[in-house]
């Protein structure tokens, strides 16, 4: 058996929660990463794409603070904000003068930590499906 990094072991895991289908499936998903010493947590977003940047950002930062997985630290919350922007950044460029609705996925597991978006791009029934991904280490 192949042990993970933990750089790639939560970006797995930020995946793997964004792509849940409901609040149920994600505290399942949460208690099961626990057992492994990875936190996670989830926020949904739907809207304008541009704008969604910074918006995403912020959510990303308050839901990683609210579920302690990062500290009230500068370095901790630009290192979230960093990984925020690149996954988006991989998938903004699809999604210029569109909406998005999807989900982002959050984990940490000692200084590793991994933003994950998982949205539909488009209008009504016509959409792209993106995925993006940003890791960084927090000291």
């Amino acid at each position: 058996m192949m042990i993970e990094s933990g750089s790639r072991e939560v970006a797995k895991a930020a995946v793997s929660i964004a792509l849940t289908s409901t609040r149920d499936d994600e505290r399942t998903m949460k208690e099961e990463l626990k057992t492994r010493e990875i936190l996670a947590a989830a926020v949904d977003y739907g809207g304008e794409a541009v704008s969604a940047m910074k918006t995403i950002v912020e959510r990303a930062v308050v839901a990683a603070k609210r579920e302690l997985i990062i500290k009230e630290l500068h370095a901790e919350e630009g290192a979230l904000a960093g990984a925020a922007r690149e996954a988006m950044s991989q998938i903004i460029s699809k999604a210029i003068g569109l909406n998005i609705g999807g989900k982002v996925g959050i984990a940490r597991k000692g200084d590793h930590i991994s933003v994950a978006v998982f949205f539909s791009i488009g209008l009504v029934h016509l959409d792209e499906v993106a995925v993006g991904l940003g890791h960084r280490a927090i000291g």
